[in-house]
């Protein structure tokens, strides 16, 4: 009886143990449980808020660049209008020159001019130039073509000689000097040859002298080449063979010949350019370049 009790009483005290273990670790599971949910609530409070920032940040952002674009846009359309107001009133300043003046005159280059020569006769380029749109000026005159009948005539060139050019061109123009074509070297794409070989008059033309690396003085706007077909630029060469350009002005490098529209020294034109300080072509002693007229500054 008393080993039975004994064991009864062993078997009641495990039990005890056991129960208060099991209790132990229902309460050690609770805890942890408790501290899950706890941080699983902090990490969802925490993503909420890192979402709510991303939202606040996303926002932000839309509203800079929205803002920004809202500035650029009228950054631009301030430009475009005083580029338009700038073009209006340069437009209007030549026109005002071209009234009081008459049909003989000359101005700075407008947008307009820039526009129309910029790539062409004025390279577009980012090397420097040895010649500015400031230092370039705009002519514009009228002159007799060969049937007689009155023609506009334009010409880009060096501030300088404008005035001289207007002056000639108003005397050439009084005594109905015939000149073919006055127009700017750009209508021919800046190609000298076909400019001379459809006998236009033309100055300012950022080019080489043809057949070495230097520049013209067309490059300056202080040279200029009249009814350059019937007036041919004339090279000849060591060996005794020449270069005549235009190509199809070779029949008018005869200057003993008699033909129209030929300058010499008794031609108005030569002893007009020559009173105003230009020099000639013609009299150059290794290459004859009847066309031209030129004047240093």
């Amino acid at each position: 009886m008393k080993r039975k009790h004994a064991w009864i009483l062993l078997f009641a005290a495990v039990s005890l143990c056991a129960c208060g273990q099991q209790e132990k670790m229902q309460k050690a599971e609770g805890v942890r449980l408790e501290a899950a949910k706890e941080m699983q609530t902090k990490m969802t409070e925490k993503e909420k808020e890192m979402t709510q920032k991303m939202k606040q940040e996303a926002a932000a952002r839309e509203a800079a660049e929205k803002a920004a674009a809202e500035k650029a846009a009228a950054e631009k359309a301030a430009a475009e209008k005083a580029a338009a107001e700038k073009a209006a009133a340069e437009k209007a300043a030549a026109e005002k020159a071209a009234a009081a003046q008459g049909d003989f005159y000359y101005t700075a280059l407008t947008d307009e001019i820039k526009a129309r020569i910029t790539g062409i006769s004025y390279p577009d380029t980012a090397e420097p130039l040895q010649i500015s749109y400031q230092e370039l000026a705009y002519v514009h005159v009228l002159h007799y073509d060969f049937n007689g009948n009155v023609k506009e005539g334009e010409l880009v060139c060096n501030q300088a000689i404008a005035r001289d050019l207007t002056e000639i061109f108003q005397e050439l123009y009084r005594w109905k000097y015939p000149i073919e074509k006055i127009r700017l070297v750009d209508e021919y794409g800046g190609n000298d040859e076909r400019s001379m070989e459809d006998n236009n008059t033309s100055c300012f033309n950022y080019r080489v002298i043809s057949g070495t690396t230097r520049l013209s003085n067309h490059s300056y706007g202080t040279a200029i080449d009249i009814n350059p077909l019937y007036n041919p630029y004339v090279v000849t060469r060591s060996d005794g063979t020449t270069s005549i350009q235009p190509a199809n002005g070779t029949a008018y490098a005869d200057r003993n010949a008699e033909f129209s529209y030929k300058i010499d020294h008794e031609d108005l034109c030569y002893r007009l350019f020559t009173q105003h300080g230009f020099t000639w072509g013609g009299d150059w002693k290794n290459t004859k370049d009847y066309q031209h007229f030129e004047k240093k500054y």
